[in-house]
């Protein structure tokens, strides 16, 4: 598991607060036209992330090359309630044996008319910003979420069709280093990005445009990420499931725990590792496994995750 952990963490990946109410009679064409974008979402994928550097803002660095990886991906809905839909995507590896290992991998939350959304502040925190009022009317927040569910980062906008193509795209907001780029050490330190999703025929694709910035916020260079989802499935679906079946109990205490934590805490402050995201990561995905293959029981397995991250989690402020 170790070994193979890395994988799922260069895509990593704040709990935005529960919505008042319905959306009027008006607004409901576009508002069941928007779950029906986001529901599209699920299913099973071959996926293809295509990551560039493109511009540089610094006359002495140097773009790296494009970096194209892949892999299979199974996206299910784990929640739906109206106005809040969870999106849980896994991972589904072949370790080389013949065999297939289901890794966990993000979690995509969408929440309508958001009064708040839990956002990427400084290194190792997350805080809480309040949609301006103006903002919220037919908005939708996607806020993504690392491995072990801990936050990566948080934003909001609406759904709209232009050209003949219905798009959400997202406010300009931070987001902290992904893994391809924090085990390099690079001179840059944060992003801030634009996320995009659109469905397509074949799927549907998740495209960002990154701003690397360092501490300063003084610009680098610029990314261009598009992730595609081609509809497929050509590989082992059910191991994905089986995971899910498993491990879903545990997983729900794990980000009910988080919740808590932001909440009590004013936001999440928790240290990161550039290999691991968080620093409890490896152990709360290990829990999950053992939890599977039946070497701990679900209610010990959330008794140790929840003692670890209460420790490892401070004040956000």
């Amino acid at each position: 598991m170790k070994q193979l952990l890395p994988i799922a963490l260069f895509l990593l990946a704040p709990v935005p607060v529960l919505a008042q109410a319905a959306p009027a009679p008006a607004a409901r064409s576009a508002f069941e036209a928007d779950r029906a974008d986001i529901l599209a979402m699920a299913g099973t994928y071959k996926v293809k992330f295509d990551m560039q550097e493109s511009t540089s803002w610094r006359a002495d660095y140097a773009p790296i090359p494009a970096k194209v990886s892949g892999g299979d991906e199974v996206v299910r809905v784990i929640e739906d309630k109206g106005t809040a839909i969870r999106l849980q995507h896994l991972l589904v590896v072949d370790t080389g044996d013949g065999k297939k290992m289901v890794i966990k991998h993000w979690r995509q939350d969408w929440q309508y008319e958001p009064a708040r959304v839990l956002v990427y502040s400084d290194r190792d925190a997350w805080t809480w910003a309040e949609v301006p009022a103006a903002e919220r009317k037919g908005a939708w927040s996607q806020t993504v979420y690392q491995v072990d569910d801990s936050p990566r980062y948080g934003g909001w906008g609406r759904w709209s069709e232009v050209g003949g193509v219905r798009r959400w795209e997202s406010n300009r907001s931070w987001r902290p280093l992904a893994r391809r780029d924090a085990v390099r050490g690079p001179v840059y330190d944060r992003y801030l990005g634009v996320n995009r999703h659109a469905i397509a025929p074949a799927g549907w694709i998740h495209w960002q445009d990154n701003l690397k910035m360092d501490g300063k916020t003084v610009p680098v260079v610029q990314e261009y990420v598009l992730n595609s989802y081609t509809k497929f499935a050509g590989f082992d679906v059910k191991a994905a499931d089986d995971y899910w079946a498993a491990t879903k109990g545990y997983w729900a205490a794990i980000r009910a725990e988080w919740d808590r934590i932001a909440t009590a805490k004013g936001g999440i402050r928790i240290t990161e590792e550039a290999d691991h995201g968080t620093v409890i990561a490896g152990r709360v995905l290990e829990i999950a496994d053992e939890i599977q293959q039946g070497k701990t029981s679900e209610a010990d397995g959330i008794k140790t995750a929840r003692a670890l991250m209460d420790q490892a989690t401070r004040a956000a402020r």
